[in-house]
């Protein structure tokens, strides 16, 4: 038989699906309880305030990301073709989103770091961190591709690396401001444009 999920791993789900679609300012917590189907008062007793609830949800969301993320970028073959493998994972997500529900949503972390860079200081910082750990995986591959000869030693730093999760997010910005996954083809030219490979 299988498990019934807790009324806080509900209110975790239903905020995660929310935020996704429609950002964090607009929405209440009475909308998520109704979405979880929740009452209010419980919603309280696993969370202090709609923040710490968003905290959760980001650090559920990259906990499921960075397995992603970890595993293709520790698979066997080269540093790029690892990179390449990473960015395409990304971009499938997107093109999933837009098959099963007609858009294309973003990425959780991209979206929120947008609309909440001036605000919510908690969940700013907690995104601020999980970007800094992206940028260490991706500097971590840049080093091995340099070491294969695939790039030079200047683009394996950590400020090329923040350049590629940049393109990285920004593609998908624009993949979900044109609502076409087919943006992200781009990714892995501009990519290789970008480190000189």
């Amino acid at each position: 038989m299988g498990r019934t999920s807790t009324a806080r791993e509900r209110l975790l789900d239903a905020t995660g699906a929310l935020m996704r679609s429609r950002g964090y300012s607009s929405l209440g917590v009475a909308e998520i309880c109704a979405r979880a189907d929740v009452r209010k008062g419980s919603f309280y007793h696993f969370f202090e305030s709609k923040q710490a609830l968003t905290v959760e949800v980001v650090d559920a969301y990259w906990e499921s990301e960075r397995d992603c993320w970890t595993g293709v970028l520790a698979a066997p073959g080269s540093a790029l073709d690892r990179l390449r493998a990473l960015l395409e994972a990304m971009a499938a997500v997107q093109r999933r989103m837009k098959e099963t529900s007609g858009t294309v949503d973003g990425c959780l972390l991209g979206n929120l770091a947008l609309e909440l860079s001036t605000q919510e200081p908690d969940v700013r910082a907690r995104l601020e961190t999980i970007f800094d750990e992206q940028i260490r995986l991706v500097a971590g591959v840049l080093g091995d591709a340099a070491a294969e000869g695939a790039i030079t030693p200047d683009r394996a730093s950590a400020a090329a690396a923040r350049a590629v999760v940049a393109q990285l997010e920004g593609m998908v910005l624009f993949a979900k401001l044109k609502n076409d996954p087919a943006v992200l083809d781009d990714l892995w030219p501009h990519t290789l444009m970008l480190l000189g490979a």
